[in-house]
């Protein structure tokens, strides 16, 4: 059965017959704007002349930095010992996944917004991961860098950033949210249309060069179809890459997992981890390879920390709105700390860690100093939010190019065809689609795609 029809039948049997659609506009309570004018620089390099002419982000799914690079050397990882108690009070020491790339008969762990989310956090005590409903040992799982050839080579190629946190104690949508926009008007993985200025509207009032890349499922769609004319598939990202036609800044989709299917290489549970690293690679060598690697930074993360372990407490930052109720004299809390690698000729070295507090507008903070732009909200606009230029090698950046694996992907098999494997005492079977399968049917997604632009011949 080839894939759209194997999607199209786990749709009906799993989501029902009726698709579902982008309805009501979301909003969001009345905020305070932040400063207008460019942010201070945290550099003593003019940005026109620090030599960066192109940004590229790649933001992954749902892993955290203990369960993804808890073993990097000099990083705050995972400290010896930690275990953690379940809900009969009986401790579970933290543990290697080895060669269990998919998680194929555990739970995907939960981290909603609210109790869930709160009870991992336990007043900053991180202790409470295997107390969340639903929850058994897997989210108390890690990989070691033999797991992750690509990725850990990278991570100790490049500068990799420690406290690197989700912007949001939320899921999915709320944190690539911030991504864009530096602040979420959902909490939750739904489908309103969104209203909120990104960067891609100020980018645009610039005249700066701009796409968004995507693999399968345009989160941008959750505009509706206000920024169609700035998107393409990942195919043109690599013809863009490949000819020097890159814009100045670029975010690059994977290809989203929508169910068990085995097919996408997020890095999303319950998706093979082995293709998560083949996409990357893919991305790394096409850039590297590419005639604009010298003016280049490339950005790696991940959206969220998918519920999986960190024993880092987040902090408080100020928060953009007042839809997170969850504030203390205006800050919120961010979400638990993704892994996060930044590799350019001006971050180069061996083992080098970045320990500054970032979330995902950081980013924004360092596309907005290159060109000049204000920020969008007080928290990008922050001091308390740093902006990794800071830390970048300005007077001698390195443009060689480490010898870094090349690696194929492996064919994807839904979790059924896979075997039965140890699942604690109580847990449920693993859902059958995840919030990009819901998008991906929505009428709005149907129109994007529906458009010329992306029905290429095969």
């Amino acid at each position: 059965m080839d894939r759209r029809r194997f999607t199209q039948t786990l749709f009906t049997t799993g989501l029902g017959a009726v698709g579902i659609t982008t309805g009501c506009v979301a909003r969001v309570p009345p905020h305070p704007a932040p400063p207008p004018g460019p942010l201070p620089n945290p550099t003593k390099v003019s940005p026109l002349k620090s030599g960066i002419e192109h940004v590229v982000v790649v933001v992954m799914e749902n892993r955290s930095f203990d369960h993804f690079l808890g073993w990097l050397p000099s990083s705050n990882g995972i400290p010896a010992g930690l275990s953690y108690a379940d809900t009969s009070g009986a401790s579970h020491g933290v543990y290697s996944l080895g060669s269990d790339y998919t998680g194929c008969g555990h739970n995907v762990p939960n981290n909603s917004y609210g109790a869930p989310n709160l009870t991992a956090y336990d007043n900053g005590r991180m202790d409470g991961f295997l107390r969340v409903p639903g929850n058994d040992i897997y989210s108390i799982g890690y990989y070691s860098a033999a797991e992750l050839p690509f990725f850990s080579a990278l991570a100790q190629a490049y500068t990799t950033c420690d406290h690197w946190f989700a912007p949001i104690l939320a899921e999915t949508f709320p944190n690539r949210m911030f991504l864009w926009a530096a602040q979420t008007d959902r909490l939750t993985n739904t489908l309103s249309v969104s209203e909120l200025p990104t960067i891609f509207d100020t980018l645009s009032d610039a005249g700066i060069s701009h796409r968004y890349y995507f693999g399968n499922v345009p989160f941008l769609a959750l505009w509706g179809l206000k920024y169609l004319t700035v998107s393409a598939d990942f195919d043109d990202f690599l013809s863009d890459v490949g000819s020097g036609t890159l814009p100045a800044v670029s975010f690059v989709d994977p290809k989203f997992t929508e169910f068990d299917d085995g097919l996408g290489n997020d890095d999303h549970p319950h998706s093979d981890i082995r293709n998560g690293e083949a996409f990357l690679s893919q991305v790394f060598h096409a850039v590297t390879r590419g005639p604009k690697w010298s003016s280049t930074v490339m950005v790696v993360t991940f959206d969220e920390w998918g519920g999986f372990f960190d024993h880092v407490s987040p902090p408080r930052v100020v928060a953009p709105n007042s839809l997170d109720a969850n504030l203390v004299n205006g800050a919120a809390l961010l979400g638990l700390r993704v892994p996060a690698v930044i590799a350019s000729p001006f971050t180069r070295g061996n083992n080098q860690v970045d320990s500054t507090v970032y979330d995902h507008t950081a980013i924004l903070k360092l596309i907005e100093w290159r060109w000049g732009l204000s920020p969008l909200t007080l928290r990008d606009a922050s001091s308390a939010m740093g902006n990794p230029v800071a830390k970048f090698n300005f007077s001698s950046p390195n443009t060689s190019v480490p010898s870094l694996p090349s690696l194929g992907t492996v064919s994807g098999r839904p979790c059924a065809l896979l075997g039965p494997k140890a699942v604690s005492p109580g847990a449920a079977p693993a859902p059958p689609s995840t919030e990009f399968a819901n998008l991906s049917q929505s009428q709005t997604v149907r129109d994007w795609l529906s458009r010329p632009q992306f029905k290429k011949p095969k």
